[in-house]
């Protein structure tokens, strides 16, 4: 081996795994002193005892390098070449800085867009951009697989002139291959996001990425075609590597043009010894999260920024996120499923009827100073919204507590008098007398709103909980570090909370806001038996609903399934079952025949469940029954299910197996079921450009669970639902949420007010 020679510039390469121990071997190997810093012990320690391996094929030749962890690491830093995983960024970055010399400087040699979170941590003087495409993955600890040739471009951040610096730089690196400098690093950067977008899609699958990438032509151009959407409204150039051509994947592109380029890439990816990619690898075989969604997090900010959609894009992020920990679920289906989004998306093509292509946005994006302020605002008012949240937990609110009802309803008018002022208007809708609590209906003015659609946004909750009175003296509020638990703290009273602050925010600040109509009942939990019409009427004369209940493991909820509840009832003929056991009819015989019956009326695939959880009858067990009752719930996921379980009923009950009894089911659908329309995908979007205005990369799911929201779905007004608290364990003792959450979830729904305001 060679031993290093003084006259070479060292280097300290934080980040031992494939472009890093690709790079660190090439260099110690002509000659410069290197030393690895890595947080992986076993891959420290056998570099230490043989040395760095790269192994190519059957080949194994290692050099000799330093290597330390974090931790073991002493004295200062010169030229550091940064190859963690963009995840690690920020952890890395607070390392380096203390650590590096005034002339010193960090070149980021890393998968996705670095360079100003570094910068942050050393300045953008000591931060040197660079775009690496290295085929190569860790096989083992201390050993590099050569996956083959691939690209490697260092330059100045913000396209500045290619400094003696980086001139350096590139001149030591090629000794492992073909580095180049260049002032327009940003170029092969927003190249790569398209070309890293493909390689992501292909680790949905277990098959080799040159077969995935041609056999789903469709779903790779629209994918590229979403990234290089964005970076041409930024003003980008791109720049081609290896043998990825980005200007054939560009919107409007020549399809024969693009052929041929799909053509020759997939050629050249059945040339590379890695024919999987490290994101594949990282599920598949090393069972870790992935790091490229992480990568994209600046596309989609900036996507949003520019109103510009990313639906495959998005689609590819959630599948992999399912796929950490589970990747038996990796199917050339989801591939396929992407083709077909692919062609849905093609503009005035009209996608499925599940998964509508969402209407014109109902809002104009903020501006991101105003976005980052609404959520400095709240994040430094955090405490004050623990302690109301405190203050409202401890109201007691059970849904058949009218007393406790009453009382809790007076608290949070003087509680909203006291965060808002006085409304333009208020009515309290009595509901007493049919054993539920009363509906509160407050209105607050627009303020400096330019939207055409002035209606009210009616901002919509419940008060009542599930829990029983009393439940307070064993269980209150209590509060760990940013964990909060207690009675109805996620369903829903942390929302409430939530959408009251996101209020007092814009009113402290001065942004716009449309005029809003608080809306809350006390029967929610209870099925919303005599609040439903009212609040299908205020919903009528409503702009939009956004219901404050909580989030589905962080996600806004599109879709819910639909809730009926029913009770099958069978009547027969009591007869002593001893003396005489034919003589009489069993009802429970006859009850058990129906439900295996409608047990064959479900259907997972359609979204329909059906259970009998309570079943009773007869007397005793020597008397044949004369009565037997089970009681229904029922879930379905769209309007021809609902139709086709009411016929079913309708038919069980005409046709008993025993014709001695009789059968009856009564009952009725309690709510209606909650389509992604249009109008709702519209508004997850916009809430999605939002969140991402913010730094979050929200979600949207469909539950199985129903709200008020679906009431208001079904009459016709778009719904924004499950924006309220961040947490789990709901009408569980679990129950819970966080400090964090609120702060997060209230800026956003801030955020979406101020859109709504100006468009």
């Amino acid at each position: 081996m060679t031993a290093p020679s003084p006259q070479r510039a060292a280097y300290t390469v934080v980040g031992g795994g494939a472009i890093g121990g690709t790079l660190a071997f090439a260099l110690a190997r002509a000659g410069h002193p290197v030393t690895v810093v890595d947080t992986d012990p076993a891959h420290v320690a056998a570099i230490r005892a043989r040395g760095l391996v790269v192994a190519h094929g059957e080949s194994r030749t290692s050099v000799p390098v330093a290597a330390a962890t974090p931790d073991e690491f002493s004295g200062t830093l010169g030229r550091v070449l940064l190859a963690v995983k963009a995840q690690a960024t920020e952890t890395a970055a607070a390392w380096i800085a203390p650590r590096l010399e005034p002339d010193g400087y960090v070149v980021s040699l890393q998968n996705g867009f670095n360079e100003d979170l570094i910068a942050q941590h050393v300045g953008a003087r000591r931060t040197v951009a660079a775009f690496v495409n290295i085929f190569a993955d860790v096989v083992e600890p201390g050993v590099v697989l050569d996956g083959g040739a691939g690209a490697l471009v260092v330059g100045e951040v913000g396209g500045a002139p290619v400094s003696p610096r980086v001139r350096a730089v590139v001149d030591d690196l090629r000794s492992w291959g073909p580095a180049v400098a260049s002032d327009n690093v940003e170029g092969y950067l927003w190249a790569k996001a398209g070309f890293g977008a493909m390689l992501a899609a292909t680790a949905l699958a277990d098959a080799p990425m040159a077969e995935l990438i041609d056999r789903h032509r469709p779903a790779m151009a629209a994918l590229t075609g979403e990234i290089f959407a964005v970076s041409d409204r930024l003003g980008i150039t791109l720049e081609a590597f290896d043998a990825f051509e980005p200007l054939p994947f560009r919107h409007g592109t020549d399809p024969a043009e693009r052929d041929a380029a799909f053509d020759r890439l997939s050629a050249w990816l059945r040339t590379q010894a890695k024919d999987r990619s490290g994101i594949w690898r990282d599920l598949a075989v090393r069972h870790r999260p992935v790091e490229v969604t992480t990568h994209y997090a600046d596309v989609f900010d900036h996507a949003a920024r520019e109103g510009l959609p990313t639906p495959l894009l998005r689609t590819v992020m959630d599948g992999l996120r399912s796929l950490e920990g589970a990747p038996d679920g990796m199917s050339e289906a989801r591939l396929a499923e992407l083709d077909r989004l692919a062609g849905s998306a093609v503009p005035g093509r009209p996608d499925d009827q599940n998964h509508p292509a969402p209407a014109a946005l109902p809002g104009r994006l903020p501006e991101v100073e105003q976005a980052a302020a609404v959520r400095a605002w709240l994040d430094e008012h955090r405490e004050d919204m623990v302690a109301d949240l405190d203050a409202y937990t401890s109201q007691g609110s059970a849904s058949d507590d009218l007393d406790d009802l009453a009382a809790c309803l007076g608290w949070l008018r003087d509680w909203l008098d006291e965060r808002l002022g006085a409304p333009d208007a208020e009515e309290i809708l009595p509901r007493a007398e049919a054993g539920a609590g009363d509906i509160l209906v407050r209105r607050y003015p627009a303020r400096d709103a330019v939207a055409k659609d002035a209606r009210p946004v009616l901002l919509l909750g419940h008060y009542d909980t599930v829990w029983p009175t009393g439940t307070l003296d064993d269980w209150p509020f209590r509060r760990d570090g940013d964990h909060i638990s207690g009675p109805g703290v996620f369903d829903m009273k942390a929302g409430l909370v939530q959408a009251v602050w996101a209020l007092r925010a814009l009113d402290a600040l001065g942004l716009p806001r449309p005029a809003c109509t608080l809306m809350l009942n006390g029967d929610e939990e209870t099925g919303s038996l005599a609040s439903h019409e009212a609040i299908v009427a205020e919903s009528h004369g409503s702009r939009l609903a956004m219901v404050f209940e909580a989030a589905a493991d962080g996600a806004i909820k599109t879709a819910r399934k639909g809730v009926g509840l029913f009770t099958l009832t069978v009547t027969g003929s009591e007869a002593h079952a001893g003396l005489d056991p034919t003589a009489g009819a069993s009802a429970v015989d006859e009850l058990a025949h129906q439900i295996l019956r409608l047990a064959e009326l479900r259907a997972p695939d359609a979204g329909t469940s059906l259970n009998v959880g309570v079943v009773e009858g007869g007397t005793r067990s020597n008397v044949t029954a004369g009565r037997a009752v089970g009681r229904i719930d029922v879930r379905v996921a769209s309007a021809a299910e609902q139709q086709r379980i009411g016929e079913a009923f309708a038919l069980a009950a005409l046709r008993p197996v025993d014709p001695r009894t009789r059968v009856e089911i009564t009952g009725d659908w309690n709510r209606p079921v909650f389509e992604r329309t249009e109008q709702v995908a519209a508004l997850a979007e916009l809430t999605r450009r939002c969140a991402a205005l913010l730094g979050e990369d929200l979600r949207e799911a469909s539950v199985g669970g129903a709200s008020d929201g679906n009431f208001v779905v079904a009459a016709g007004t778009p719904v924004l639902d499950g924006i309220g608290a961040v947490g789990s364990g709901a009408h569980a003792r679990s129950e819970n949420t966080s400090v964090s959450g609120m702060v997060a979830r209230s800026a956003l729904a801030a955020t979406v007010l101020v859109s709504l305001a100006a468009g």
